[in-house]
């Protein structure tokens, strides 16, 4: 066979043809490429403008953590029992001492009862002891009389003796046997105490763990059938912060340092507290450390386990004298430097907006700002490092 001369060309033109095919595509998917990329909206982080008060005191450091109480107490038995008796609910506020829950008890006032048994016997038995005593000692005086007339023998005197003896002895055990029965009367005693449980102290139920019928123990036992607490109760009286603050930042905490804080529940709400103690030890996998914080006043608003943001408060600013007060702060990373003009972008309509700024000093982690801007404007803390003005963005959420 043979293949003729013009079909060969016509292959070669078909293959010079798919190659700018291909080469097109590439082209396209590259401008496309580009294209998408340049109409992505740059990821920022913003933060609102907060209005500054004259004079104040400068915030050196932010951290979260929860209502926590110093006094909090799950209740359980000192003894393996039934509960026969719960009288409390979640919520209730209950005294010291105040009578929680009862226990099956009567296998041990059962063992109280022979104990009681046991020291009636032997006082008993004292009682008749002495009376026979009473006997043998006049028995013993007549014998002496009459050995010392020559009347009777002296093992007749031996044997009354003996007897008075004897019956001393017996007063002298069975005195032993009433105090090793009051004793075991107390053991019992106390047995009988175990199946009472009272509350340790003042505060309020928070939680309930057993119900009447179900078997209570101080261990772990009966394969999960068993419950270990009767009641959780919490002193509200003890209610303080605990937050978990950076290693890198603890040298800015103080104890006695005045502290803002602020309920996740009540936002608007700002409590004054102050630093308690700092524990002297450090998470190695969290790299933090522990910081307790106390409320100047406690207030019914406050249970245990909610979340609370915190800010540690620097030294008072000082009122400049003749100055010009700040129109409002911003954190400190929202203030860029673009050469040597202090700027920041505002975000509008999900664009940001470059606005020169004149700032003031700093307290502690935000700026002041005197003019440029109002307290309630949205800047850009965080975003890159080319942004323009009018330039659409994305807000991180």
């Amino acid at each position: 066979m043979r293949i003729d001369e013009g079909q060969r060309k016509g292959g070669k033109a078909g293959k010079i043809l798919g190659f700018a095919s291909a080469a097109l595509g590439v082209a396209v998917l590259v401008a496309g490429a580009a294209f998408a990329l340049r109409s992505q909206k740059p990821l920022v982080e913003v933060a609102q403008a907060q209005k500054a008060e004259a004079g104040g005191r400068a915030a050196l450091l932010n951290a979260s953590g929860y209502v926590t109480p110093r006094r909090r107490a799950t209740i359980a038995a000192k003894i393996t029992g039934r509960v026969t008796g719960v009288f409390f609910d979640e919520g209730t506020h209950v005294r010291e001492g105040q009578l929680l829950a009862t226990l099956d008890d009567s296998d041990v006032k059962r063992a109280l009862d022979s104990a009681r048994a046991d020291r009636d016997s032997a006082q008993a038995a004292i009682a008749d002891f002495q009376v026979q005593l009473r006997n043998a000692e006049i028995v013993l005086g007549r014998a002496e009389k009459l050995q010392k007339a020559g009347v009777q023998t002296q093992e007749a005197l031996d044997n009354a003796s003996t007897a008075a003896d004897s019956l001393k002895a017996k007063i002298d055990l069975a005195k032993k046997q009433v105090v090793g029965a009051e004793a075991r009367i107390s053991v019992a005693q106390q047995a009988v105490d175990n199946c009472t449980i009272r509350a340790p102290f003042e505060g309020i139920v928070v939680s309930k763990d057993a119900q009447v019928g179900e078997m209570v123990s101080p261990i772990s036992a009966g394969g999960g059938f068993t419950r270990t607490g009767i009641a959780t109760i919490v002193d509200m009286n003890s209610n303080e912060i605990e937050v978990d603050v950076n290693e890198s930042y603890i040298a800015r905490v103080q104890p006695g340092q005045q502290v803002k804080a602020v309920l996740d529940a009540y936002p608007d709400w700002e409590i004054p507290s102050r630093v308690r103690t700092i524990i002297p030890s450090a998470d190695r996998q969290k790299a933090t450390v522990k910081v307790r914080i106390s409320f100047v006043k406690l207030d019914p608003r406050i249970l245990p386990d909610m979340g609370i943001k915190v800010t540690f408060l620097g030294e008072e600013v000082e009122t400049r004298k003749g100055g010009p007060t700040p129109a409002a702060l911003v954190p400190n990373d929202a203030v860029r430097d673009d050469n040597g003009k202090k700027v920041v972008f505002l975000l509008k309509d999900e664009r940001v907006e470059r606005r020169a700024v004149t700032t003031g000093g700093t307290r502690g982690t935000d700026t002041e700002i005197l003019a440029g801007l109002v307290a309630g404007d949205t800047v850009v803390v965080k975003g890159p490092a080319n942004l323009q003005d009018g330039q659409g963005v994305q807000i991180k959420r």
